[in-house]
C-alpha cells in the first residue's frame, strides 16, 4: 500500500501524466490488490497526488522559460526545447485569445479539465511565457489541479466500484 502511494506521488510529478494518471494508477493498484478504498486511503492518495503535481509548478514558472530559451539553439536538446516553447506559446496565445479579461479563470479551467495536453505543467509554462502574475497563476493552477483531482478521483472510484461489483 505504501509503495502504491509513493508511486502515485511520483507519477503525479511527471509531465503530461500528472495527477490525471497518478490517481487512476493508485486506485487501480488498490483495487487489483483487494485493498478496500476507505475514505482515509482515498484522502491520502488525493493529497499526495495534489502535492506531487504542485511541486514542479514554481520551478516551471521561474526557470522553464529561461532554460528553454537557452536550450533551443543547442544540438542535443534544441529540438525538444523548441517544441516545448512553441507548445507553450500556442497554448498561451489560445488561452489569452479565448479568455480576454478572464485569463486566470481560463487558466484554472485549462488546468482543471483533465484532457490530453492540459495540466499544471502546460498551464504554468503558458503563464510563464505570457508573463502572468505569479500569485494569481499559482492560485489558478492550485484550484485547477484540485478540480482535475476531484474529477479523476470520482471517475476512478466509480470504475473501481463497477469492476469490484462485476
Amino acid at each position: 500500500m505504501t509503495k502504491a502511494l509513493l508511486f502515485s506521488f511520483l507519477i503525479s510529478m511527471v509531465p503530461l501524466v500528472e495527477l490525471r494518471g497518478a490517481i487512476p494508477f493508485g486506485v487501480g493498484v488498490f483495487t487489483s490488490q483487494s485493498i478496500p478504498l476507505t475514505p482515509s486511503l482515498i484522502l491520502w492518495l488525493f493529497c499526495l497526488c495534489m502535492i506531487g503535481n504542485m511541486i514542479p509548478v514554481p520551478f516551471i514558472f521561474l526557470f522553464a522559460r529561461k532554460f528553454l530559451e537557452w536550450g533551443q539553439n543547442k544540438k542535443i536538446i534544441g529540438g525538444m526545447c523548441t517544441f516545448f516553447l512553441e507548445k507553450g506559446h500556442r497554448g498561451g496565445e489560445k488561452l489569452q485569445e479565448k479568455a480576454g479579461r478572464g485569463l486566470y479563470f481560463a487558466l484554472f479551467l485549462f488546468v482543471g479539465i483533465p484532457l490530453p495536453g492540459t495540466g499544471a505543467w502546460t498551464g504554468t509554462l503558458a503563464a510563464s511565457l505570457l508573463d502572468m502574475d505569479w500569485k494569481k497563476t499559482s492560485l489558478a493552477v492550485i484550484c485547477g489541479v484540485l478540480l482535475a483531482g476531484i474529477i479523476m478521483l470520482t471517475l476512478s472510484y466509480g470504475v473501481a466500484l463497477g469492476i469490484s461489483k462485476a
